[in-house]
């Protein structure tokens, strides 16, 4: 099974990359909106920086944990 990216302008259907399979195959093919649409819309878990400042980590975050000390010998 594969998955490409595709536009389709009512008449053709355009691969924005090469098609990894040869010769006759079943395809099923969803329509996700207008191009433009797409384009102008980001999910907000893709907007960057959004949780600027609202996350940290502890500063001892990278050292052993004590219920850890008998497998790290």
């Amino acid at each position: 099974m594969y998955a490409i990216k595709a536009i389709y302008d009512g008449v053709d259907f355009k691969p924005e990359q090469p098609i990894p399979v040869k010769g006759r195959q079943k395809v099923i093919i969803t329509f996700l909106g207008p191009e433009e649409d797409m384009a102008q819309k980001r999910p907000r878990s893709e907007v960057l920086g959004l949780f600027k400042g609202k996350v940290w980590i502890s500063d001892d975050f990278n050292e052993p944990l004590d219920e850890l000390k008998e497998y790290m010998e």
